[in-house]
């Protein structure tokens, strides 16, 4: 299992008080698809429309319970990208650490 410590510290690029909890509830959630760091599936294709709705769809609705309409998430998804676009590479515990920050939801995600 991946150790939320290999991904804390880019989180903390965007949120220098990071809340390691949350953090680490992210990386817990995301389970296997963080097994190598370095695999595709540790990052967010940002140029890839079916992975946003990926986000959209698995993130924000299954696991955040967001009810926004798909309109309101795809432009909440477009804005974190927007945020995260000197990064090539979106760490994808990053990319949602952001989702819950804006949603003010990181208390939920404590493990």
């Amino acid at each position: 299992m991946a150790d939320y410590n290999d991904f804390l510290p880019d989180v903390k690029r965007y949120d220098a008080a990071a809340d390691e909890a949350a953090v680490k509830g992210i990386v817990k959630h995301l389970g296997i698809a963080l097994a190598n760091k370095n695999a595709d599936s540790a990052f967010v294709a940002a140029s890839d429309k079916s992975e946003l709705d990926r986000v959209r769809d698995s993130w924000l609705k299954k696991k955040l319970a967001r009810t926004e309409s798909d309109a309101d998430l795809d432009a909440a998804v477009k804005e974190i990208a927007a945020a995260m676009k000197a990064d090539h590479r979106k760490q994808r515990v990053t990319f949602y650490y952001l989702l819950a920050q804006k949603y003010g939801v990181l208390e939920s995600l404590r493990a």
